[in-house]
């Protein structure tokens, strides 16, 4: 009774909301109608409010079903009107409407926010600013961080315009806090932005007076831009969280930290420019014009240098603009720029200004960390070359090197503090992270900010790239402490001796090329005044002296792909050595005089002599100091000394089962290892790693490891028949990550009994990868670990027979805890060729409720014969956030998703689907895929592929029986869209009859791809007899439909019936055997490709009169026309054209102006269109300049494949075609077979047709008379040469009426040919002959009236008539020619 009502009030809310959302400037001039405006709907919603509380109140009495959605209407009307009260109060209270001084000046206030930004539309912002959006929907606090001038404060007033703009809150406010805020300040503006003139004066009354203010409004927004460290926002008097949930904090940093300390719900990083991004906003702010001028391509190389962050960019380019430079000004910016001392000129000093700042900060809450160590581990990486991912390991090994955090004792705790400078750097903004975890990046202007630093004072640092020869100093080289020179000439002559008395750090790369052996040589007199120096790396170096140098306080020696003729002894305080790729003689007894080494690295290393590193019997064990050793190639440790190492942590080995002879050894207990046995050594992010590799005995030597492995891989290990205990008796709990493969004694991964194993194992797994595992029953026998389901994450497992069951959960090893559920954390679930799997989840009843899976993400499940049900009604309503559903190769599946009974249905389960693929599962039971309610929730839907499903009928429950009203409740909960799809794959579904209703093809809007392949029974692609929303489709859009492929459909009528389909962006378009395809039009100006083979060839004609549409489109279906041009567009974007087996199609273009060109048309291919009467236009055939194929067959009434010009309409437009000369530049192969009224190819003139014809093919075309035509009627007096220098095969075959290959007075030229073929052509009277070169020649006879005796003297036996075989290499004799 109430719903009608209701209804009608809704849809007016609609319009009134519509109606609110006019510009700002509109209340200035409009003031006094929107106050009649907003009163008058004001009144009419509460009027009918009444109205439909009396119908309530009336059902109520007559016990009749009040639905949600009236009492839902009715809240919502209640809310409107209390919270327009106060609006209507103030109105009543100003009776005079001439000017709103408050309300003018409030929306003046926004209207200034909102355009006062420069928001730089790139990529990266974007992508901020679009998540930043998305999150405001989800959370309260969102953290915006970046390196300093990346644009944070600009992409935040962005936020806050489209806040604005979207009418997403109710205040809008933002403010800066700096390193030192002024908090009276601050208080003061957002105080202004909410109306509120302070009572009190001090601190805490203001925020009181504030809060309470603020939380009188529902939605408000706070911007907090620059925050440098934790702060509560409360101190200014900003509600938030439980005080109020409808206020939402974005806050802008320079350090990730700051973002962490604040609790943000989603924390965004905002990215740099790329390099077109930033020469636009360089041009821009420079005031600069055009492209190519050489002042642009010069401002281009300054733009360059700022490498894409914002602030110097803008920077640099008001300073260019205020200078107003010349091309020798840019030149000398340019100069600047590459050397770093220039940039405390004050042109730069806003660049510098931030940067500065953030470095500073760095001293900053560091007490327990050593006066300037992040500020100096900093530096170091100024010390790289420009753009380069710097290993974060070398950085550590020089860090220790000069000596940073000398409270920290061991390697391992040096390097601790090491990666958490990086990780402060890096959240500062300083550094940039990279897709190496073991990698970091420093920014270019950053870099040129810590060469600023460095530039003077006592710690002077000197970075030089692609030296060519010793730079020339004016000053001493004794100031510098560090020096980089990267990329040296082989060339340089480096000085004997150089005063280097203040040197610590010196890195020395010589330049790379292509021969490995080209080394940068040095002489050990180089360094014999660096006394001081800590660190040497090296890299492309080799040493010419017979002793290494002696350097008494070196620390650090690194080198890689250098040539080490003899070993570094003399080294008497090194305490790191890294050999990478380096070559040696040898591993001598001089390694035992480096007494302090504690740091040994051999990656990579090659020797003169061996194929392997040879470490002579007990040389380590004398290496008393040594805390880590990295040996990654083929070695002879000798293992057991390792355990002589009384101080050894960290351990990296590439070893083979030969070491293992001693069965009495184990490891040590390690910090840090990574172990490979019987394979390649691999760089792992786990801190400690075992791969163990067709390993034949006992693992017993790996006792102390498995205790804190964090990675385990076993291949082809035998007699172990589980991981615990057998392996793992403690439980290997902090095992991260777990590999098998062919360990086929292995039954379980577990065996936990009451009486037996330990209660807790894998608590940390959170990656199980298992393959080939032939023996394998299960996961778990006996207790299932708990702490294990909660926290795995990935499962994969592959090619395992006898596993019947994955996840079976009979009792627990120990009581839930934490509430967390188990398998909560599981995203990645992957099964294949499982053929014995029967479930994948067998839960004791008890533990339904503790099982959750509300964190999948990606299921994958292929190849499992006998598995018949995916998830279980109870475990689809918590997978909120599945995303890829991919089922393969399942015969015996029955249920995947939502197929429950009607009473059961489950709206929100798979809402965040975006890939659901479906491959050959039989589902015997059920004709459609998803029920209408499922359907209706899947609005991220993205990719849909569904493959040999025979039983499908249609996508789409279509409900019948369902109550009406509830039908409609949930069509306004969830309508029929989905918005994202993109892909659709339907193939090989014998019973499908149509996808779904047009109702949700018009609601595709993001639809890019629809193939559907191999469905003999699909009637429509679209059905339109079921359309319950009303909607009569008649001019249809996808705007971003690109792919289009109907195939083997053998009953198809339509994809849209009487439909003008609008695809403004197809580019490929293929329908293929479908013979009762009735017709369908589209606009496609973009077509790329178009196939269309036996496409409607009933008798039913197309319905449709296409001329009246007036408009370009091409006709799929059975007509008479496949283009229609009507003067607009000329479909000069297609390529590939494939006709075959359209019975009805008389014309290709049906060209109305004569405007088509088709300029990027390469293949044609026209077959058994049997009333098709010629092929081009003149207008058209004259713009085939990248054509390369063309074939044409079975074309029985084509007479011409160019129209003739006299039989062009004399109103087209193109009336000077004819002065134009035809050639086919591109076109390398014709085929023309079985055109029984074709009488010619091509016209023939003065202008080469087929400069490029590799390849003709003339066969059965029974009217035939010439190939090439004379233009003009005039024939030729005299002999012409034309040159075909390109072809290669000609073939003329069963050519009844065939006269002239060539014209009549033409002498054609063949040099290239290797292949001609002459057959059952009786009429030709043209011959082949060959000259002394054997280039073929063929000359057509000649009439009377030329002299004959002049060709007859010339050429001997020559051939018109027979039959020809003849190739390059033999075959048939063609007649010479002298």
């Amino acid at each position: 009774m109430a719903e009608s009502v209701a209804s009608a009030a809704v849809e007016n809310m609609t319009n009134q909301a519509m109606e609110c959302a006019s510009p700002y400037l509109r209340y200035f001039f409009c003031y006094g109608q929107i106050v009649q405006d907003f009163t008058n709907q004001r009144n009419a919603l509460k009027l009918r409010k009444q109205r439909v509380d009396t119908r309530v109140d009336e059902a109520k009495r007559q016990i009749e079903v009040i639905y949600e959605d009236v009492e839902d209407w009715l809240k919502r009307a209640e809310k409107e009107l209390e919270q327009t009260q106060n609006l209507q109060d103030e109105i009543d209270r100003v009776k005079c409407f001439k000017w709103c001084p408050q309300w003018g000046w409030r929306y003046c206030l926004r209207i200034e926010f909102i355009t006062s930004t420069h928001f730089m539309d790139s990529k990266s912002s974007k992508s901020a600013l679009n998540q930043i959006m998305e999150a405001m929907k989800a959370v309260n606090m969102i953290g915006l961080y970046g390196m300093p001038g990346v644009g944070k404060t600009t992409l935040a007033q962005e936020v806050g315009k489209h806040a604005g703009e979207r009418k997403l809150f109710d205040k809008v406010v933002m403010f800066t806090m700096s390193q030192n805020p002024n908090i009276n300040s601050i208080q003061d503006k957002v105080a202004d932005v909410f109306g509120l003139k302070f009572q009190t004066s001090s601190r805490e009354g203001r925020a009181e007076e504030l809060f309470k203010s603020m939380q009188r409004v529902n939605k408000i927004l706070v911007i907090v831009d620059d925050l440098w460290e934790e702060f509560e926002l409360k101190i200014i008097g900003i509600p938030f969280g439980d005080d109020h949930k409808g206020c939402k904090i974005l806050l802008t940093t320079r350090r990730q930290q700051v973002c962490t300390k604040m609790n943000c719900q989603k924390e965004i990083q905002l990215g740099i420019l790329s390099e077109d991004e930033a020469w636009v906003l360089f041009r821009d702010q420079a005031g600069l014009e055009g492209n190519s001028s050489a002042l642009n391509n010069e401002a281009k190389k300054v733009a360059a240098q700022c490498k894409g962050l914002p602030l110097a960019i803008v920077v640099v380019a008001k300073a260019v603009k205020g200078e107003g430079l010349d091309l020798n000004g840019l030149k000398a910016v340019n100069q600047r720029f590459k050397d770093s001392r220039h940039l405390d000129n004050e042109d730069f000093g806003d660049v510098l200004q931030p940067l500065k700042l953030s470095y500073d900060y760095l001293k900053k809450g560091n007490n327990q960390m050593t006066e300037n160590d992040i500020q100096i581990c900093f530096l170091l990486c100024s010390l790289f070359p420009e753009d380069t991912e710097i290993p974060i390991e070398i950085l550590i090994m020089c860090g220790i090197g000069v000596g940073l955090f000398p409270n920290a004792n061991s390697i391992e705790d040096k390097r601790n503090e090491m990666v958490m400078a990086l990780k402060k750097l890096q959240k500062s903004g300083l550094l940039l992270g990279t897709d190496d975890a073991k990698r970091i990046r420093m920014h270019d202007v950053v870099r040129d900010f810590a060469h600023w630093l460095t530039s003077t004072g006592e710690n002077r640092f000197m970075v030089k790239d692609k030296l060519k020869k010793w730079p020339d100093m004016v000053e001493s080289f004794e100031c510098y402490t560090a020096i980089a020179l990267w990329n040296c000439s082989s060339n340089i002559k480096f000085p004997d001796k150089v005063e280097f008395s203040k040197l610590k750090t010196l890195f020395l790369k010589g330049e790379w090329k292509w021969r490995r052996d080209d080394f940068l040589v040095v002489s050990s007199t180089f360094f014999e005044e660096m006394k001081a120096l800590q660190v040497l790396f090296l890299q492309h170096v080799s040493f010419s002296a017979k002793r290494f140098p002696s350097l008494p306080n070196l620390k650090t020696l690194c080198c890689v792909r250098c040539e080490l003729k003899i070993f570094p002894s003399s080294l008497t305080n090194l305490e790191i050595l890294a050999l990478f790729e380096t070559k040696i003689f040898g591993i001598s007894e001089k390694l035992v005089k480096l007494p302090t080494l504690k740091y040994l690295r051999l990656s990579g290393v090659q020797f003169y002599e061996e194929s392997e590193i040879k470490i002579h019997p007990s040389l380590l064990s004398r290496l008393t100091s040594l805390q880590e050793l990295h040996v990654h190639s083929q070695n002879t440790i000798n293992l057991l000394e390792l355990n002589s190492l009384s101080c050894l942590t960290a351990l990296s080995l590439r070893l083979s089962t030969d070491q293992f002879s001693q069965e009495d050894f184990v490891f040590p207990k390690l910090q840090m290892y990574t172990i490979v046995v019987n394979e390649h050594f691999s760089y792992e992010s786990a801190l400690r790693t075992l791969k163990i590799c067709n390993f034949p005995s006992s693992l017993s030597a790996f006792n102390n490891l498995f205790y804190n492995v964090e990675k385990l891989k076993l291949q082809n290990v035998r007699g172990q028949k589980n991981i615990v205990p057998s392996i793992g008796e403690m439980g290997v709990n902090e095992l991260t990550s777990l590999e098998l493969e062919s360990c086929y004694d292995m039954e379980f991964l577990t065996v936990i009994t009451r009486d037996q194993g330990p209660s807790v194992a894998f608590s940390n797994l959170v990656e199980l990868y298992i393959q080939s595992m032939g023996s394998l029953k299960g996961l778990c026998y006996g207790l299932s670990p708990t702490r294990f389901l909660q926290n795995l994450k990935q499962v994969i497992i592959k090619k395992c027979e006898q596993l019947q069951v994955i996840f079976q959960i009979d009792e627990l090893s120990e009581k839930v805890q934490c509430q967390i559920p188990l398998l909560s954390n599981l995203t990645i679930l992957n099964l294949d060729s499982l053929p014995n799997l029967e479930s994948i989840w067998k839960l004791n009843p008890s533990h339904q409720e503790i099982v959750s899976l509300t964190r999948l993400k990606v299921v994958t499940i292929s190849g499992c014969d006998k598995l018949k049900t995916i998830f279980t009604t109870c475990q689809a309503l918590s997978m909120l956030h599945l995303q890829e559903l991919t089922i393969r190769y399942c015969d015996k599946v029955e249920q995947v998703i939502g197929f429950v009974q009607e009473e059961e249905i489950i709206e929100e389960s798979f809402v965040n689907l975006t890939h659901l693929e479906l491959t050959s599962i039989a589902l015997l039971n059920f004709k459609y895929l998803f029920s209408e309610f499922t359907a209706r929730t899947l609005e991220h839907l993205k990719f849909l592929m569904i493959r040999d499903c025979s039983f499908l009928e249609h996508l789409i429950e279509e409900v019948e029986k369902v109550d009406e009203i509830y039908v409609s409740n949930m069509k306004n909960h969830y309508p029929l869209f989905w918005p994202k799809l993109e892909s659709v794959h339907i193939e090989y579904c014998e019973n499908l009859k149509y996808l779904c209703s047009s109702t949700l093809a018009q609601r595709l809007p993001n639809l890019n791809c629809i193939s559907i392949l191999d469905c003999p029974r699909l009637i429509q692609v679209f059905n339109m007899e079921t359309n319950k929303d009303d909607f009569e489709l008649q001019n249809h859009c996808w705007p971003k439909l690109e792919t289009l492929d109907i195939v083997n459909c053998q009953i198809l009528k339509y994809v849209l019936p009487n439909t003008l389909l609008n695809v403004p962006f197809l580019q490929y378009l293929t329908v293929i055997n479908c013979p009762q395809f009735s017709c369908f039009i589209v606009q496609a100006p973009l077509i790329k490709e178009l196939v269309l083979r036996d496409v409607g060839n009933s008798h039913q004609l197309c319905n449709i009169d296409v001329h009246v549409l007036n408009k370009d489109c091409i006709v799929v279906g059975n007509h008479e026309e496949v283009f229609q041009v009507q003067g607009g567009y000329s479909f000069s974007s297609i390529k590939e054209l494939y006709l075959t087996n359209l019975l009805k199609v008389r014309i290709i273009w049906n060209d109305f102006a004569q405007v088509v060109t088709l300029n990027n048309l390469t293949s044609l291919k026209v077959s058994d269109c049997k009333k098709l009467r010629y092929i081009f236009s003149p207008t058209n055939a004259r713009s085939l300049s990248r054509l390369m194929y063309l074939c044409i067959k079975g074309c029985d009434e084509l007479e011409q494949i160019i129209l003739a010009k006299d039989q062009v309409s004399s109103s087209s437009s193109n009336a000077d075609i004819g002065l134009q000369p035809l050639s086919f530049p591109n076109l390398t192969q014709i085929i023309v077979t079985n055109c029984g009224n074709l009488k010619s190819l091509f016209p023939f003139g003065f202008v080469p047709v087929l400069p490029k014809l590799e390849s003709l093919e003339l066969k059965r075309n029974s009217k035939l008379e010439q190939v090439l035509k004379l233009e003009n009627e005039v024939e030729m007096a005299g002999e012409e040469e034309t040159k075909f220098d390109k072809l290669e095969r000609l073939t003329l075959e069963e050519l009844p009426s065939l006269i002239h290959f060539c014209p009549k007075g033409c002498h054609f030229v063949l040099p290239a040919l290797i292949e001609l073929e002459v057959k059952d052509c009786p009429k030709l009277t043209t011959s082949f002959f060959v000259d002394s070169q054997k280039f073929v020649h063929c000359i057509t006879k000649i009439p009377q009236l030329v002299k004959q005796d002049a060709i007859e003297e010339t050429v001997t036996d020559a051939i018109f008539n027979k039959n020809i075989n003849w190739s390059h290499w033999g075959g048939s004799q063609l007649p010479h020619i002298t």
